[in-house]
């Protein structure tokens, strides 16, 4: 199978592993753990998953925004969107 027109490179697949590997991890928490769903600050019921989505939404959001003020390189938005995603898991 030809992958070429993609350009995939070595850091795209690191993505899309760690990206499988998150997934892989909710889905043993959700069975070996299972959950109820909580209320944060956001005054919405959430689960893992629903906090998973929205820290990689958010975590995107932090990218293109240093992208567009900063420019590179993303170690910072990265840090930062580590530190969203903290307390995105923590109070929503």
């Amino acid at each position: 199978m030809e992958l070429n027109w993609m350009a995939w490179t070595w850091q795209t697949g690191v993505f899309f592993a760690g990206i499988a590997s998150l997934l892989l991890v909710l889905t043993l928490l959700a069975i070996f753990r299972p959950e109820t769903e909580r209320v944060g600050v956001l005054g919405i019921a959430t689960t893992r998953g629903d906090r998973l989505f929205i820290s990689l939404l958010g975590s995107a959001f932090i990218h293109l925004a240093w992208l567009g003020i900063v420019g590179q390189p993303l170690w910072w938005a990265s840090g930062l969107a580590l530190l969203y995603a903290a307390a995105v898991f923590r109070f929503v």
